[in-house]
């Protein structure tokens, strides 16, 4: 009896240092894998990037060798924030891990700011905004970019001081308004037809409005030129 106690603790004693051997620790790879896949999902995005924290739920140790890994992440994931992905290792295609790993990751990115409260319908200046250096949060991502995106619009709501401007936020100022009577012309290349309209609906420089051509009496889409002619094409 006593023999085979000494045989079980012998074998062991032997196996665990060849078990431990034979696994290492992982974990500066994975935090390589993931850090490298956080940077390719943000290029050129113009975001200065940072993971705020890596946390990773699973025991790291892996066979020795090559390993490949793959990192899965949700779809519709925009690059920042809290989000959990799944690190898959492999060895010649076989997975032999699921690591799943907690991420906190930082953007900023240069944003337009309203210097003073905007008040509804009011036009925008220059004066009225600055850019700055903004988290990305669930609604300043889709804020503006640039002052030049945002100036000579008018505010669509009351955007207050100090908070990121969306640019569906903003409207182009009509140039023609329905009811006033606009120049219809027609060109294309070789034949140019100007005739006397009325627009039937409002509409900002480059957008599409309804008119009636007072001659014909029909009605026909045209785009906006300026503040008195409006553009078909035929």
């Amino acid at each position: 009896m006593k023999y085979l106690l000494y045989i079980v603790l012998l074998t062991f004693t032997i196996l665990t240092p060849l078990q431990s051997f034979s696994a290492t620790d992982r974990e500066q790879d994975i935090r390589d894998v993931v850090s490298a896949f956080v940077a390719t999902r943000t290029a050129g995005m113009g975001w200065d990037v940072t993971i705020r924290r890596l946390t990773i739920s699973n025991s790291l140790k892996l066979p020795e060798g090559d390993i490949d890994y793959e990192v899965v992440a949700p779809q519709q994931w925009g690059g920042w924030g809290n989000i959990g992905v799944t690190v898959l290792a492999r060895i010649k295609d076989r997975v032999v891990r699921n690591i799943t790993v907690n991420i906190d990751v930082e953007a900023l990115a240069d944003t337009v700011v309203a210097l003073r409260q905007i008040e509804y319908g009011a036009s925008i200046m220059a004066t009225d905004l600055t850019v700055q250096k903004r988290e990305i949060t669930y609604n300043s991502h889709l804020a503006a970019r640039k002052i030049d995106e945002i100036v000579g619009k008018k505010a669509r709501t009351t955007l207050r001081a100090n908070q990121p401007i969306r640019a569906d936020q903003t409207e182009k100022i009509p140039l023609i308004k329905s009811g006033q009577m606009v120049t219809i012309i027609a060109e294309n290349g070789v034949l140019k037809i100007s005739v006397t309209g009325k627009a039937n609906s409002s509409g900002a420089e480059g957008e599409i409005i309804r008119v009636q051509n007072l001659t014909s009496l029909k009605e026909i889409p045209a785009k906006v030129i300026d503040a008195s002619t409006v553009q078909v094409a035929f």
